[in-house]
């Protein structure tokens, strides 16, 4: 029998091809990765380590950890229960709901971050509420999580929702005429099923939460010390022209997102298969 060629392209221009997109990766992601790295170390690991020892860097991580740590569970959660909503009930308003969840991708952060001080500001419409109770959201820790959990809950949802539409619901109708409540369903045989889907989401989210700029830079106020998460540490030490210590604590950054990636990589190993192919 034989076998066909999936393209048509001539030799060369597949090479050419080829060519251009490791020459646009390399440009693109690469090199200024790579650039980050060597300015990072180039006074010399000494410097490095002391940028990172810095009080304020380390409030930086301390409160980027924390926002992350707020954020994701919140949106694992959400993710959850909007994905089980979606592929295994169909209602009104479904089309709706789906949209929604799409919102935070359509909307600029900045624009996020603006409407939660609209809100919760001191000038905002529950302002006067919040003060009367002592009660600070904006510039403050509370904001930051609002804005961090707006910017990344569409990530769970839209890795779950392709993934069990295709699954179908097959197994649950089974467990319900063998007996099976709804939380036995969940554990017992939705959450298997999903659980590297599921991880793969959470992974996205977490890279998010902590890399997260815009929106957390219009709520935080820029507090050094306070709130300050790495990302904006990172642009204020680049303003303030201690490049060494902004690489360094950008550096730091991209180790977390190299980290992510491997994660990513290893859960693709494991299954055998591309997240993507699992839609």
């Amino acid at each position: 029998m034989t076998v066909r060629p999936v393209t048509t392209e001539a030799p060369l221009v597949r090479r050419l091809l080829i060519g251009l997109a490791l020459v646009v990766m390399v440009l693109f992601l690469l090199l200024p990765l790579a650039a980050v790295f060597v300015e990072a170390f180039r006074r010399g690991w000494e410097t490095f380590g002391a940028a990172l020892r810095d009080e304020a860097a380390l409030s930086a991580v301390r409160l980027t950890l924390v926002a992350a740590a707020i954020s994701v569970p919140l949106n694992t959660v959400f993710g959850l229960a909007a994905a089980w909503l979606v592929t295994k009930f169909r209602f009104r308003g479904r089309a709706v709901l789906v949209a929604l969840i799409d919102l935070p991708f359509a909307v600029s952060p900045v624009i996020a971050g603006l409407v939660f001080v609209l809100l919760f500001g001191a000038q905002g419409w529950f302002g006067p509420l919040l003060r009367a109770h002592d009660i600070q959201v904006i510039f403050a820790l509370p904001g930051i999580v609002l804005a961090t959990v707006f910017v990344t809950f569409p990530f769970v949802a839209r890795e779950l929702i392709p993934l069990m539409e295709s699954q179908g619901a097959d197994q649950e109708e089974a467990a319900v005429t063998l007996g099976a409540r709804g939380w036995q369903i969940l554990r017992r045989v939705t959450l298997p099923n999903i659980k590297w889907g599921l991880l793969y989401g959470v992974l996205l989210c977490n890279a998010r939460a902590m890399g997260e700029f815009g929106a957390v830079s219009v709520v935080s106020g820029h507090i050094r010390g306070r709130t300050n998460t790495l990302p904006l540490h990172v642009e204020v030490l680049y303003n303030e022209y201690q490049f060494s210590a902004a690489f360094s604590c950008a550096a730091l950054l991209a180790l977390l997102a190299l980290a992510t990636l491997g994660l990513k990589s290893a859960i693709e190993r494991f299954t055998g298969r591309p997240a993507s192919a699992r839609h």
